[in-house]
């Protein structure tokens, strides 16, 4: 048996705009097949753009606030005490509106090491790309089909900052650049 308490996890800073508060408790409690992440979101913050884990599913469970979900069908709202499942390979993103939320992220099995972002691959039309890095020590997307790689620098301001994200409709996805605001819509072949 092990057990922690979170106030002795160190916390690391999380986030798209970096204020997010995260704690892994999957290493000080000695999990084998399950990641244990918790989260305290600020208001108006994103955990990360639009992703998806082909290998692993997540559980996310809101103790505190509520928060917005994005997926390729659209938005919902998870609130305190309420958990939502998403399959491997389900694109998904976590986000706070206007007040700040904790979690917990659950995944299994624990090590992840295929993820996905909404971005297609511009040789073969292939829907989803990978984020690596590159030769030069960049960020690219890298096609899981054919291995063509692309740019993810900004076109405007030339960060590498970027995003997926979905649109006010809740439907178009987006390339968001964190940096300067920079969002155009995401091709699809």
């Amino acid at each position: 048996m092990r057990r922690v308490r979170l106030d002795e996890v160190d916390a690391h800073d999380v986030g798209v705009e970096g204020r997010c508060s995260g704690r892994r408790l999957s290493d000080p409690l000695r999990t084998e097949g399950l990641a244990i992440n918790h989260y305290r979101m600020a208001p108006g913050e994103r955990l990360w753009g639009l992703h998806a884990h082909v290998d692993q599913e997540e559980v996310y469970l809101v103790t505190e606030g509520a928060v917005t979900v994005e997926t390729e069908a659209g938005t919902t709202t998870v609130r305190a005490n309420e958990a939502i499942r998403f399959a491997p390979g389900e694109f998904h993103c976590v986000r706070t509106d206007g007040s700040s939320a904790a979690l917990y992220a659950f995944g299994a099995p624990r090590q992840s090491d295929e993820l996905r972002v909404p971005n297609p691959c511009r040789e073969c039309g292939c829907n989803a790309t990978e984020p690596v890095v590159g030769d030069g020590g960049e960020g690219v997307l890298r096609c899981p089909d054919c291995g063509a790689t692309s740019a993810v620098a900004c076109p405007d301001c030339g960060s590498e900052e970027m995003r997926a994200t979905l649109a006010a409709d809740g439907e178009t996805v987006l390339d968001s650049c964190v940096d300067c605001g920079y969002e155009s819509p995401v091709s699809r072949f």
